[in-house]
């Protein structure tokens, strides 16, 4: 957020006007500064001439880098930091404050503007530490709509017919009539719209202002809904709202900051990168065809913390639906499955992938046992032929979903599903049969970075006492696989800022690395790449491979070795993903999906986070280009805690 230009120069225009508005009625400039973090915008106020400044943060860490910060610019005399929830920060002679502020500094926005709370913090904000008509900085925020079809996005929300081909024919997987009535989850899909090809949609509407909130006068946290009629561009499928807000630090908005899309945007070229406000993808409940020209309303829901959206006939005040409830998934796969994992059992692609290795490894003899989340294969197994199928689902979630999956597909009685935790598993559970096929994608809800997957080995290991004598294990190994890159922008996230805007904010770098340098000097950090863009520096490598043929070793497992830097860049941090192979010729990838480029641009799996692993180094942009050509590296695998750490570092040759 500090390395956010944009967002910086608008706050610091919008606080010398308030300051500027202040000064010209002869009052004094009383700042208070909600969620000061760093302390920039107080130090922004009191440079701008206010008398004097609260800066108000929860966060103790944060609360005591702020006190340092402001001391090391010299402004320990002219802002009080009150390490506080705004709502517990006291007014009058004894309390935190000594009087109400009459400007208003805040900056508690994520990229739905009021999922951090912000609404709640206003109207206390408004009754208990700000006078009445006070300035406020930003001064408003307008939020904008725009609805769309797009099949891509709809994929991240509804479960699509899955297609397999089988020696009888086509079988179709169909969804249960729950999950297509279902209106979703109920949170906001946040991602990086401008990575979105524009002609994975089509625009049903203008963008449309939704709604504003006026910060200088009194907020109100009250569920509302907003309703704003249109006329659709083209005749379509309305099935997705694209959303993002501005702020305007000025009464005039002449200081306008925004996070619209480059489509929306009135100079796409000098589209400002931003990470901490993206921009907001919301699912209608379901699906509705729209026609050119007919008029219909797209109404905007918020309680205190969420927003989501409806699509009417008629606005809300003509038939008397003033407010609807939030949506809430009650089909338990939008419970079950994230958006990213929506798409990926929707790629048709990837289910002939995987049913051509089942027909690789399926004898009409089979049984199969599953281990993965949620998952279609082992009907997929049963329509290819297998004799047999038990599934493994561990949680009541996943259980009450693959039930209704194989009722609605009439397997009731042809997959039998096993409660409980696949260690536990007995011979009974199994009907007294011996498993010839352990399947496995494989998924688990609970992996965060790629080797978390790995959790199947274990399974394997687990149940090895199950598998009969010669049994197949799919897949039958996987293997870790690492890239240098310098990114487009993400490197941002973890450079070190130095100054902004004129204030020295060395401290805030020093906590951070201080932090890193405890925590996760060997621990990489997962990112959906895909949103990211970045070019290889190195060839891809294979680092390690796990032999799921085999149970996991006791021992740990040791790689090292070093890439090369075939392209010039800063190399800004190592990538890493798995592989899974299927069969001996049967590959699946959950990072590079195609050969590199010859300016190296990668193509990454958009339906999985790959692992980032930074090369402190070289993120400060003052760094040169021209460093080291080798990196090192040294990986372990940890069997006893399934842990995988890693350092990566420069090689320094001689001349």
């Amino acid at each position: 957020m500090l390395h956010d230009k944009d967002r910086n120069v608008k706050y610091y225009q919008g606080i010398r006007a308030a300051v500027s508005r202040v000064k010209g009625r002869g009052q004094k400039a009383l700042v208070v500064d909600i969620g000061t973090g760093t302390g920039l915008l107080s130090m922004m106020a009191v440079t701008a001439g206010a008398d004097f400044c609260y800066a108000i943060e929860v966060f103790k860490p944060m609360a005591d880098a702020a006190v340092k910060i402001v001391e090391k610019n010299g402004f320990s005399d002219k802002i009080k930091v009150i390490n506080k929830h705004s709502t517990e920060v006291t007014v009058g002679p004894d309390g935190d404050m000594s009087c109400r502020a009459n400007i208003l500094v805040t900056e508690l926005f994520d990229t739905e503007l009021i999922g951090e709370g912000a609404l709640p913090s206003y109207e206390h904000a408004h009754r208990h530490l700000v006078q009445e008509n006070c300035e406020a900085v930003p001064h408003r925020a307008t939020v904008y709509a725009q609805l769309v079809e797009s099949r891509r996005m709809w994929s991240w929300n509804k479960l699509f017919p899955v297609h397999v081909q089988t020696s009888f024919g086509e079988q179709v997987i169909v969804p249960p009539s729950e999950l297509e009535r279902c209106p979703g989850a109920p949170s906001v899909y946040d991602i990086q719209l401008n990575q979105v090809s524009s002609s994975d949609f089509t625009l049903l509407s203008d963008v449309l202002p939704m709604f504003s909130v006026d910060f200088s006068k009194q907020v109100s946290s009250s569920a509302a809904c907003y309703s704003k009629q249109f006329e659709p561009l083209r005749s379509g499928q309305a099935q997705v709202v694209l959303s993002w807000w501005d702020i305007e630090m000025d009464p005039e908005g002449k200081i306008r900051c925004t996070m619209a899309p480059f489509w929306a945007q009135s100079d796409p070229e000098g589209l400002q990168w931003r990470d901490h406000w993206m921009q907001c993808v919301y699912f209608l409940p379901q699906e509705e065809p729209v026609v050119q020209g007919a008029a219909l309303c797209l109404v905007a829901h918020h309680d205190d913390y969420c927003v989501w959206y409806s699509l009417q006939r008629t606005s809300p005040e003509e038939n008397g639906r003033v407010h609807q409830l939030r949506p809430v998934c009650d089909c338990q796969a939008h419970l079950l499955w994230n958006r990213p994992r929506f798409g990926e059992i929707n790629n048709q692609d990837r289910t002939d992938q995987y049913a051509q290795a089942l027909r690789t490894v399926l004898t009409p003899d089979s049984i199969c046992l599953c281990v993965s989340d949620g998952s279609l294969l082992s009907m997929m197994a049963h329509h290819l032929g297998a004799e047999q199928v038990f599934t493994i689902e561990s949680s009541a979630a996943s259980h009450k979903l693959m039930k209704r999956m194989f009722k609605a597909n009439h397997l009731e009685d042809k997959i039998s599903i096993i409660e409980k935790r696949p260690e536990l598993l007995t011979s009974a559970d199994l009907e007294g049969k011996k498993v010839s096929l352990l399947l496995g994608e494989p998924f688990f809800t609970t992996s965060l970075l790629p080797w978390h997957n790995l959790y199947f080995w274990y399974v394997r290991t687990a149940v090895d006492q199950h598998l009969g004598p010669g049994a197949v294990v799919m897949p039958l190994a996987a293997s870790l696989h690492a890239m240098i890159v310098e990114f487009r922008d993400l490197w941002r996230i973890r450079s070190p800022c130095g100054d902004c805007e004129g204030f020295d904010v060395h401290i805030m770098d020093d906590m951070i690395k201080r932090a890193l340098d405890f925590r996760e000097s060997k621990e990489a950090e997962p990112h959906p790449l895909w949103e990211y863009p970045c070019r290889s520096l190195s060839e891809p490598q294979r680092i390690l491979t796990f032999d799921f043929q085999q149970p996991v070793p006791q021992q740990p497992m040791h790689a090292e070795g070093s890439m090369e830097l075939r392209r010039p860049g800063k190399s800004h941090g190592a990538v890493l993903w798995m592989e899974y192979h299927l069969t001996q010729d049967n590959t699946v990838s959950t990072g590079l999906l195609e050969p590199l480029e010859d300016k190296g641009d990668c193509c990454w799996n958009p339906h999985c986070k790959q692992a980032v692993y930074f090369l402190s180094t070289t993120l400060d942009p003052r760094m040169p280009l021209d460093g080291p050509r080798t990196v090192s590296y040294t990986v372990d695998f940890h069997p006893h805690t399934g842990d995988i750490t890693m350092e990566f570092r420069f090689m320094h040759t001689p001349d």
